[in-house]
């Protein structure tokens, strides 16, 4: 003889998932509350103390280009071509990039590189006077290496090195924005 199940109100099956939301909501609501309260804030464009700066690097550059690109998301801040006409001059003195066997195999191949890339810079202001002397960020990746897919690894060195470069610029903006002029 088959087993016949009682059918269930619509209201009684949804009444679990009603509650399931709600309970959700809640704890989201209560989460948003106790991280605005300890001072918690997503980290987004960082304002800058100057209304006006000059970058040496080519705008052609990758650097350059990214680096306008984050200037201009500050929204109180513009870049200029003209270095008299800028309230602070950027100088980026150095960006090297390097790569350094960490380990090899039994047959003596290279099983693991590290890359790293250094930026140097400093912040000048209109007069000359120095508002962040000349400073070195640096950031490094390892990857494993295998013959076998010299093209793969070739791709993944490039992302590492845009990942590190934009690490380095996230790093440099924040920089920029401690920097507190005389009025």
């Amino acid at each position: 003889m088959p087993h016949a199940s009682i059918p269930t109100p619509p209201a009684a099956a949804a009444m679990p998932s009603r509650n399931r939301r709600r309970l959700l909501l809640g704890g989201a609501g209560l989460a948003g509350l106790l991280l605005s309260g300890c001072g918690f804030k997503l980290r987004g464009p960082q304002q800058l103390d100057f209304a006006t700066v000059h970058i040496n690097a080519s705008e052609l550059s990758e650097l350059g280009a990214s680096l306008r690109r984050l200037i201009a998301t500050t929204g109180s801040t513009t870049v200029v071509d003209d270095p008299a006409k800028a309230d602070a001059r950027l100088q980026i003195l150095a960006n090297n990039r390097g790569r350094e066997i960490l380990s090899l195999t039994g047959a003596g191949k290279v099983r693991e590189y590290q890359l790293t890339q250094t930026l140097r810079f400093q912040l000048l202001d209109k007069s000359g006077a120095v508002l962040l002397p000349p400073t070195a960020i640096s950031a490094a990746r390892e990857y494993t290496f295998d013959d076998s897919q010299v093209l793969g690894k070739e791709q993944e060195e490039t992302l590492l090195y845009n990942d590190m470069q934009q690490d380095l610029l996230q790093q440099l903006m924040r920089r920029l924005a401690s920097v507190q002029r005389a009025h």
